[in-house]
């Protein structure tokens, strides 16, 4: 197993490193380009026209390399169905504000519409052929609470947050691809320790797809995931903390995407009710960026917080389950 788990991250990271020219060569082709939004940090103008929708080039690794090992495994082929499922989505997104040039794709409804469609699928799935159990695990503790019907209704807002609150953290060159390999890491080592072994691919193919398109994402970035990329990462994450019966660990394994949505929503009702902005710019990556940090230094931080998370993550499952 431990040989199959190796194999499917080579060949994920292979891929995304081998199509990573071709991709960005058509998406140019395409007119697939960044539109920097005028209320952006200035230092980001230069970013303007950089080939984006790489998502494709993340979602072709990890399918290549889901299909050829294990392909047979249920739950590796729904946390597929999500990732790729959101990715269609945030293609979408994508291809609008490709073909119109602006930087508005569809509307927050529409979005939202989609990732609901994508749940309810997930959720029925879930219940008709994985017979999932209803039962919640309360982290630090060994306690299980029964949620019944609840649960599918909790699903939902888990699978919705955790896309939007990724495709926040898509914001600077390398933080949500890098994060999100981190974070998958994790979750590899909590499906293996948990009895999940060939789950645990998906999450190997999943870093892998990440590191590969990472290498043509870092600062400075030769071409960005758009929503294509993060709202299918953050599908695909959403589905491994579901699957692995470890749903609320992932406030804390994933805890960059809960500070960044967080600062958003903070800034948002102070700004609304009283008139005043908590931070220089939401989310709070570009908050850093406007005190005076480079954006190389605020990734490598939130990096780093995200690897310590990820840790904390592991311990408290080796130590609770």
């Amino acid at each position: 197993m431990f040989k199959m788990l190796v194999f499917s991250f080579i060949v994920s990271l292979v891929i995304g490193l081998a199509l990573g020219p071709f991709v960005i060569k058509e998406l140019k082709k395409f007119h697939a380009r960044q539109s920097e939004r005028e209320e952006g940090p200035q230092s980001h103008k230069y970013k303007a026209g950089t080939p984006t929708m790489g998502g494709i080039l993340i979602l072709t690794a990890l399918t290549v390399s889901c299909l050829i090992f294990d392909p047979m495994d249920l739950r590796k082929g729904l946390a597929l169905f999500l990732a790729l499922g959101h990715g269609v989505i945030g293609f979408l997104d994508d291809s609008i504000k490709a073909i119109k040039h602006r930087n508005l794709g569809l509307t927050a409804k529409q979005k939202l519409a989609g990732q609901f469609v994508m749940a309810a699928v997930f959720c029925y799935i879930l219940d008709a052929f994985l017979h999932f159990p209803t039962t919640l695990w309360i982290p630090f503790t060994s306690i299980t609470v029964d949620l019944g019907m609840f649960y599918y209704l909790f699903v939902f807002v888990m699978i919705v947050g955790t896309s939007n609150a990724v495709n926040l953290t898509d914001g600077l060159d390398g933080l949500a691809a890098g994060s999100c390999a981190i974070t998958s890491v994790a979750y590899v080592v909590i499906a293996v320790a948990l009895g999940y072994s060939h789950f645990a691919i998906f999450g190997t193919a999943l870093t892998g797809a990440c590191l590969g398109f990472l290498f043509y994402n870092q600062h400075p970035a030769k071409m960005f995931m758009g929503d294509t990329g993060s709202l299918a990462l953050g599908g695909a994450l959403a589905a491994m903390a579901i699957l692995t019966k470890t749903e609320l660990l992932l406030i804390l394994a994933g805890g960059l995407y809960v500070i960044e949505a967080l600062s958003v929503i903070i800034q948002v009702i102070s700004f609304k009710t009283r008139g005043v902005r908590v931070f220089k710019m939401s989310p709070i990556h570009h908050h850093f960026e406007l005190s005076g940090w480079s954006e190389v230094k605020v990734v490598t931080v939130f990096w780093s917080f995200s690897a310590l998370m990820a840790i904390l993550s592991i311990i408290v499952v080796l130590a609770c389950k």
